[in-house]
């Protein structure tokens, strides 16, 4: 009956569970007129420094809109009262579908939005435009939690306020970057994410106000935090793990009143699927997922985590089944798995479970007297000593796997290698137990090692939009390294901003299981080539930066460089750059033209039996130079210069070498025009297939010794 049950439900939701449709990667062709909007605003309206943004539900197509509006000055919301969640808005837009990812690893907003049943966005000119009516409850809520934050920012200090915030009320905004990454790596995250303890700390503080202090009867206390939970709940934040601590309350604290026996595992199923049922979309939510299994885990290994009586030995035991239970999605939406972060969270999960999660609390309650003054400065002592001694784990201990996630197969053979494992050790069977623990890790060793046995290699031109960024990863993993790693920058002051290397390449080096870089090819100075590089340098352990002889290396570099232990090389024309056994000719610069784009690096090498010739952004006469010198050389694959610009690829040049296929990594819709129509048709002329990062998204060449295709990210 528990099977035919269990099938039952698996069949039903399979087809109750919505597919999302915009999965195809591909930009859209569509281009739609300006239309009236007329509908209600869902859920709360965001502002950052940049923009304001809101969902609005428009009632004559029933469809869903993120609509945007940017900021060009120092506007804010207050300025715009009638945007309040749940009121009726009426406004002229026009809709667009969201860009979608176009690099391996890339976060898909598309995707994301269409998880949240959002195809298309609006983006407003003006929000003096809109006309709204009306509001509901939930904007109660929201404004409760606005006007909270901003009572907190008043009476405690910034740094306090931005734990306050994120641990009471779940908005982790206000606390540093640098921080929240920091606890990404050391799967840490979880303490930053509203759950079940506390859930469990303001059910308790309500119980000492209503019961305690004698203001309520039990009876009635409980009936009150039926109707008080959920109002938290959205106040602080309305993320998945916290509704699910909240309901799983609400369930015991109704059972109980019924008199009715249960089992934690089923509340926590009646709430898993009551939650699908009301919103199938849920399941698509990382936090969703991370909450569940952790729960289920805990839940399922409750007797063997209680036959300690060593809260440190718990504690343990605790992180041990959490990492256990959501290491194979760690892995599928991070790519990466901390070893050490059990022994990490051992440590750290109790200091915030019994000392930090209740202080902030508690300085809620004691906010408006002066003794907020002196625990807040006893706290962020407290807090600095954390973050130092993460810091130290950080730089001496980080020694993380990071793997391109595990086939749906894997991953149901790990679960049920765990099942197995945890059954053994509850029942004390070592030897069994040791067998099926040695069973899970040559399966994760599997996943990690399988570029080191593979006889392929790849080079990928990602797409950065206007610069460039190739990735070579050879074969058995002899050597991963760059040629250039551009950046966007800001305007007007053209300074390199970390987006491309955040949103891009490194989600793209973390995809594919890379950790270390033997080398990092820089062509020329300007920032669309070697803006990322510092990034990467700080980052990943690299063995050695190459750039010319002619190249102008700041100090900031030198410092930074030195510091990492990273070896710098200058070449020339004539030299040969040797990286696992990859040998690269530098066919130029012979002398300094004195321009960072003449005095490129000009590379030749062979990858799956074809010649590469890769020109950074030499000019014509440069390629003038360089056929009178190779009179006779042809190149298979050409990375055609300065992203398709006129100033290069001379027709003479393409006519000498033939290349017949042609690589350009140029930004959709860039203001330079590139490449243009006369470099375009000269390529043409010559027969070259022609891969470009604004039509194809992210190239790959996947090749061996003897051959290799060209694969376009985008269809």
């Amino acid at each position: 009956m528990v099977l035919l049950l269990a099938s039952a439900f698996l069949c039903f939701f399979l087809l109750y569970i919505p597919k999302i449709h915009d999965l195809s990667p591909v930009f859209s062709e569509e281009s739609f007129p300006e239309q009236t909007f007329n509908g209600q605003i869902i859920g709360p309206i965001e502002e950052s420094s940049s923009r304001i943004q809101f969902t609005l539900k428009d009632t004559p197509s029933n469809k869903t809109y993120l609509i945007l509006y940017f900021k060009n000055d120092t506007t804010e919301i207050a300025r715009y009262p009638h945007l309040r969640t749940g009121a009726t808005c009426k406004f002229q837009g026009i809709p667009e579908r969201p860009d979608p990812s176009t690099n391996p690893g890339e976060f898909d907003f598309r995707n994301y939005l269409a998880s949240k049943k959002i195809t298309y966005q609006v983006y407003l000119e003006s929000l003096q435009e809109i006309t709204c009516t009306g509001q509901n409850l939930l904007h109660r809520f929201y404004t409760l939690r606005k006007n909270i934050t901003t009572y907190l920012d008043k009476r405690v200090s910034t740094g306090t306020s931005s734990w306050m915030k994120g641990l009471v009320l779940g908005d982790d905004s206000a606390i540093e970057e640098e921080t929240i990454e920091l606890f990404q790596r050391w799967s840490l995250s979880h303490l930053l994410a509203i759950s079940g303890l506390h859930v469990g700390l303001f059910v308790g503080f309500l119980y000492l106000v209503f019961i305690k202090f004698n203001v309520l009867t039990k009876e009635k206390a409980q009936w009150l935090i039926l109707f008080i939970l959920p109002g938290y709940a959205v106040v602080a934040g309305g993320e998945p793990s916290i509704w699910r601590a909240s309901m799983m309350v609400v369930c015991f604290v109704i059972l109980r009143k019924l008199n009715s026996t249960f089992n934690y595992t089923d509340v926590l199923s009646f709430v898993f699927i009551s939650f699908v049922i009301l919103n199938p979309y849920l399941v698509y939510q990382v936090g969703f997922q991370l909450s569940f299994l952790v729960t289920f885990g805990l839940l399922l290994s409750q007797r063997w985590i209680a036959t300690s009586n060593s809260l440190i030995v718990q504690g343990f035991k605790i992180s041990f089944v959490a990492q256990m239970m959501i290491l194979p999605m760690l892995l599928h939406h991070f790519y990466t798995f901390q070893p050490l972060s059990i022994l990490v969270n051992t440590l750290i999960v109790p200091y915030f479970s019994l000392l930090v999660i209740p202080s902030m609390f508690m300085f809620v309650i004691v906010s408006p007297f002066p003794i907020i003054q002196v625990l807040d400065k006893i706290f962020l002592m407290a807090q600095n000593l954390l973050l130092t001694f993460l810091h130290f784990l950080d730089k001496h201990f980080n020694y993380p796997w990071t793997i391109d996630g595990m086939s749906i197969e894997a991953v149901a053979v790990y679960y049920m290698l765990v099942i197995w494992f945890m059954y053994f050790v509850q029942l004390k069977h070592n030897l069994k137990a040791f067998f099926s623990g040695t069973l899970i890790t040559v399966l994760i060793s599997y996943f990690a090692a399988i570029p080191y046995f593979s006889s392929y290699g790849i080079i990928t031109m990602l797409d950065i939009g206007q610069g460039d960024a190739y990735v070579v990863e050879l074969p058995y993993r002899r050597g991963v390294f760059l040629i250039d790693a551009g950046a966007g920058v800001t305007f007007p002051e053209r300074i390199p901003t970390n987006s491309k290397y955040k949103k891009i390449i490194q989600p793209y080096l973390k995809s594919r299981g890379i950790t270390k870089l033997d080398a990092i090819i820089v062509t020329h100075k300007d920032v669309d080539h070697s803006g990322s590089v510092n990034y990467l340098a700080g980052e990943y352990k690299t063995d050695m930066i190459i750039v010319s002889d002619y190249y102008e290396i700041e100090q900031a570099s030198k410092d930074l460089w030195a510091q990492e232990n990273i070896a710098v090389h200058h070449v020339k024309q004539g030299d040969q750059i040797n990286v696992g056994g990859q040998i690269l000719h530098v066919m130029a610069p012979n002398k300094d033209k004195g321009s960072p784009n003449e005095n490129s690096i000009v590379l030749l090498t062979e990858f799956g039996g074809q010649s590469w010739l890769f020109t950074g952004d030499i000019g014509r006469e440069e390629e003038k130079e360089f056929i009178n010198t190779y009179e006779h050389l042809s190149i298979d694959v050409l990375k055609v210069a300065h992203h398709g610009s006129s100033s290069s690829s001379d027709e003479t040049f393409l006519e000498q070498i033939e290349p017949a296929f042609a690589l350009i990594s140029a930004g959709r819709n860039n203001r330079y025009g590139h490449p243009t129509e006369e470099v375009i048709a000269g390529l043409e002329k010559v027969g070259a297939m022609i891969l470009r990062t604004d039509k194809d998204g992210a190239v790959q060449f996947v090749f061996n010794r003897e051959a290799g295709t060209f694969y376009k990210f985008l269809p």
